[in-house]
């Protein structure tokens, strides 16, 4: 069982958009993922317009891959390095920690997550 970054049971972080590197809600990995999709966060105009920067463009729909495009307010598995790229740069969404998978503790520090947890 996939276990979030407190060795808890991994929640699922979303399913309208459906994410997740399986496109199942769940911000899990294996070893085909080389992005490690594992850290949930709730999508920001601010880290929309970061990402884009990076040459990585989660606005525009991608009918390829049945990606309908991200908006402010949308909950997304984003790459472990990919948040900890935005963390640096001060513009890092805010993570949902129970749906966040634990393997994403590899590549960040787990106060750094928690400094950045979604309010409920």
């Amino acid at each position: 069982m996939d276990k979030n970054i407190f060795g808890e049971p991994l929640k699922s972080c979303c399913r309208n958009p459906i994410t997740g590197y399986f496109r199942d809600g769940f911000c899990r990995t294996d070893k085909s993922d080389f992005g490690s999709h594992t850290v949930c966060v709730e999508i920001t105009n601010e880290f929309l317009d970061f990402s884009k920067s990076k040459g990585n463009d989660l606005i525009t729909p991608n009918p390829t891959y049945n990606f309908l495009g991200l908006k402010e307010g949308d909950m997304w598995c984003l790459c472990a390095l990919r948040w900890q790229q935005a963390f640096e740069a001060g513009c890092a969404p805010k993570v949902e920690l129970e749906s966040t998978d634990e393997k994403a503790l590899k590549y960040i520090n787990i106060n750094d997550l928690i400094s950045h947890a979604k309010k409920k």
